[in-house]
């Protein structure tokens, strides 16, 4: 589907208004605002790499598609489907295909979005990195790289930074080792997690935006050290 036609201007407002309804009860860190940043990021991404790249094909409408529906059945915050009454709703691993499909997208389009969806996330990658290589080095999923940069650097920077304390202020304690439920929690978050988002960055382009935000952790993470240590002096 050609992501300037109408057609698609109508399935992408379809769509986005279900993320909506999905999302607009989550907390901050996960929210709709969250998702467009998302998805603007992954277009700026596309763009620069489509430069970079022009032999490669990346396909417009799956790359908007799954940024705007990347959080979609995520396992922190299942989401809501509107199935029909008396129905029983998906799994959540199909629940982006099911919802494309409903508001009239092609089954083509459906699957290649819900399986850039059920792979985007950092856990699924640490259990199997050799899955997504090949799902974009061989299988030619592309887009997966551009929709995975932008949700990752999403989690960097300062927007990632007052993402993690918002997460751990909303529902962090259930996350907490021994129950210790500290602001400390987030700043363990930067080395378990994200400062190595920027070594799994997949595009040229998501590498030097991550390298900027990745910076601004560590140079966070140092001031926080400087402050905090007055307690323990």
């Amino acid at each position: 589907m050609d992501d300037t036609s109408q057609e698609f201007q109508v399935l992408f407002s379809a769509m986005s208004a279900f993320v909506t309804d999905c999302m607009s009860g989550h907390d901050p860190s996960h929210n709709p605002a969250h998702v467009h940043r998302v998805e603007a990021l992954a277009n700026k991404i596309l763009e620069a790499e489509r430069v970079l790249n022009p032999t490669t094909q990346y396909d417009g409408a799956v790359v908007k598609l799954a940024a705007l529906l990347h959080d979609i059945g995520d396992r922190k915050y299942l989401s809501k489907l509107d199935a029909t009454p008396g129905s029983e709703a998906p799994d959540p691993a199909t629940m982006v295909q099911y919802a494309l499909l409903a508001r009239g997208a092609s089954s083509e389009l459906a699957t290649r979005v819900q399986t850039i969806v059920s792979h985007v996330s950092y856990t699924t990658e640490c259990k199997d990195t050799s899955a997504i290589r090949r799902l974009i080095d061989e299988e030619g999923f592309v887009e997966l790289g551009v929709v995975q940069d932008a949700d990752r650097l999403d989690a960097i920077g300062a927007i990632g930074i007052g993402r993690c304390f918002t997460f751990l202020g909303a529902v962090g304690k259930k996350y907490c080792v021994d129950g210790k439920w500290e602001m400390d929690n987030s700043i363990e978050h930067f080395e378990d997690k994200l400062i190595k988002l920027e070594g799994m960055m997949k595009t040229s382009t998501g590498r030097e935006m991550a390298k900027v935000r990745t910076e601004r952790l560590k140079v966070f993470a140092g001031w926080w050290e400087e402050e905090m240590s007055l307690t323990s002096a």
